[in-house]
């Protein structure tokens, strides 16, 4: 039987949040020097937007979080022409290889696209051909906070 994988708005009330906070802390909090773990679980619930803008989705299997996505309005502090981003798209390595990152992205592609969002961006520094697949395109190669990373835009709807 193949596994069900749901993907869900998270709340800020959400008992997942701690654990899709502690990947994003772990993944990425060398980006946000001093910033411990409580306050990355508190940022995050923040993001748990009802909907649009912020948003934050996890990919559930059954009650288990097995992949994390968000929409947000800024993700570059030194790029806050752009707008929105699509962030944080982490699947734990177990999980990983089964669609999961794509359909989480795809997710927040279609939340953007529902209020009326014109195309996002991310940045990301190895995820590159993952991204063009999905019909990301390259706008800017560049070095953020010590590592050269790639930004990237997606239109989501040519008609907003």
């Amino acid at each position: 039987m193949p596994e069900r994988i749901r993907i869900a708005r998270l709340a800020g009330d959400s008992p997942h949040v701690p654990i899709v906070a502690q990947w994003v802390h772990e993944t990425w909090g060398y980006l946000h020097p001093g910033r411990g773990l409580e306050t990355a679980i508190a940022v995050l619930r923040e993001e748990c937007g009802a909907g649009g803008v912020p948003s934050v989705f996890a990919a559930l299997q059954g009650d288990t979080p097995v992949g994390t996505a968000s929409l947000v309005a800024d993700d570059m502090s030194d790029r806050r022409d752009l707008t929105p981003w699509l962030a944080s798209v982490f699947v734990p390595p177990a999980w990983r290889s089964r669609g999961i990152a794509s359909r989480l992205v795809q997710r927040v592609e279609d939340e953007a696209q529902a209020h009326g969002v014109a195309h996002c961006y991310l940045y990301t520094p190895d995820q590159q051909p993952l991204y063009r697949r999905l019909g990301w395109r390259d706008i800017e190669v560049r070095d953020y906070r010590g590592e050269a990373v790639t930004i990237m835009r997606r239109v989501v709807s040519p008609f907003s």
